[in-house]
C-alpha cells in the first residue's frame, strides 16, 4: 500500500491565505508590508528565485523592491546598500540571493542584515533564538518541514526524529527545532557509522543532505513519517534526496519533490516579513 502524500502545495495554499488576510489588516492600518532582496552577479537560478518571489508577492500585497548589483560590484557596496536599508524603516524584509560572487565574503555581508529584518534567518542572533527557544525570525526550509508535518496532523512530539544532513541551511536549525516541538532527535552526517541501521530507528526521517535519491527505501522503518528537504537536479527534472517511488511503498506519510517541502518556502519568508513588522514595533 502506497504512503499518503504530505501535501506541500495545499498546506502552502492554505498559510497564503492567513498570510494576505494579514497583509490586508496591516494595510488598512497604513503599513505597508515591504521586501527587499539583493541579487549580486547574474547566476541563473537566483534571478529565477527573485521573480518568483516578486511575482508571489504581488500576488499577496507585500511590496518587493530588487537590487541587482553585477557579479563584479565590490563588497563595500553591498554593505553601504544593506546599511541603507537597515536604516529605511519602510523596508520590513531584507534577504541576499545566494551564491554571491566569490571575492565577497559571504558570512560578513550576511552578518550585516538587521536581525530584526533577517527574513531569512541566517542571522547569528536568529540562529542563537532557535536554541534558546526565543522569539527570532527562523529560516524558511527547516519551518516548512515542520509546517508540513503539523498541518497535515502529524504529531511529532515524542516521536524518534531522524535527521540525515547537518548543514547551516537546514539540517542544524531543524535539530533545535524538533527539539522544541519535543521530539527525540538523532542527527546523521557523512561520519555517521551505520547510516541504514540509524535511519530505520526514526518515526519521522528528514532527508536534508544534497544527494539525490541517497535514502533508501529498505533503511526506512515501515509507516515512517518521511520527509525530503533536497532538491537536487536530475536528467529529466528534479529529484529529492529520498528515492521516492519505491520509499513510497514503505513509509506511511512521505512529502514529494517537487510538491512537498519547497512548495511552503517563499510563503513562509512573506510569514517572516509579518512576523519581523511585529518584532519591530509596528
Amino acid at each position: 500500500m502506497s504512503a499518503q502524500l504530505l501535501d506541500g502545495k495545499k498546506v502552502a495554499a492554505s498559510i497564503r491565505e492567513e498570510v494576505k488576510a494579514e497583509v490586508a489588516a496591516l494595510r488598512e492600518r497604513g503599513v505597508a508590508p515591504k521586501l527587499s532582496v539583493i541579487l549580486a552577479g547574474d547566476d541563473p537560478a537566483s534571478v529565477v528565485y527573485a521573480r518568483s518571489k516578486e511575482k508571489s508577492c504581488n500576488n499577496i500585497g507585500i511590496d518587493f523592491e530588487l537590487f541587482t548589483l553585477p557579479g563584479t560590484a565590490q563588497e563595500e557596496e553591498v554593505l553601504a546598500l544593506l546599511d541603507k536599508l537597515n536604516k529605511d524603516d519602510s523596508v520590513h524584509g531584507i534577504m541576499i540571493e545566494l551564491p554571491l560572487p566569490k571575492h565577497m565574503d559571504k558570512k560578513k555581508v550576511l552578518e550585516a542584515v538587521l536581525p530584526i529584518k533577517d527574513v531569512d534567518g541566517v542571522h547569528p542572533i536568529n540562529r542563537g533564538y532557535i536554541l534558546s527557544g526565543g522569539d527570532g525570525l527562523f529560516p524558511a526550509t527547516p519551518q516548512s518541514c515542520i509546517e508540513l508535518m503539523l498541518r497535515s496532523g502529524v504529531e511529532i512530539k515524542g516521536k524518534n526524529a531522524v535527521i540525515v544532513g547537518r548543514g547551516e541551511t537546514v539540517g542544524k536549525p531543524l535539530v533545535f527545532m524538533m527539539l522544541n516541538q519535543n521530539a527525540t532527535v538523532t542527527v546523521c552526517h557523512t561520519k555517521t557509522q551505520d547510516l541504514p541501521g540509524q535511519v530505520a530507528k526514526g518515526d519521522i526521517v528528514v532527508a536534508a543532505v544534497g544527494r539525490a535519491k541517497m535514502v533508501k527505501a529498505d533503511w526506512i522503518k515501515p509507516g515512517a513519517i518521511v520527509v525530503d528537504a533536497g532538491i537536487n537536479e536530475i536528467e529529466g527534472g528534479i529529484c529529492g534526496d529520498v528515492d521516492f517511488e519505491n520509499a513510497r511503498e514503505v513509509a506511511g506519510l512521505i512529502s514529494p519533490v517537487p510538491g512537498g517541502v519547497g512548495s511552503l518556502t517563499t510563503v513562509l519568508i512573506q510569514r517572516n516579513v509579518l512576523k519581523a513588522i511585529k518584532l519591530q514595533g509596528k
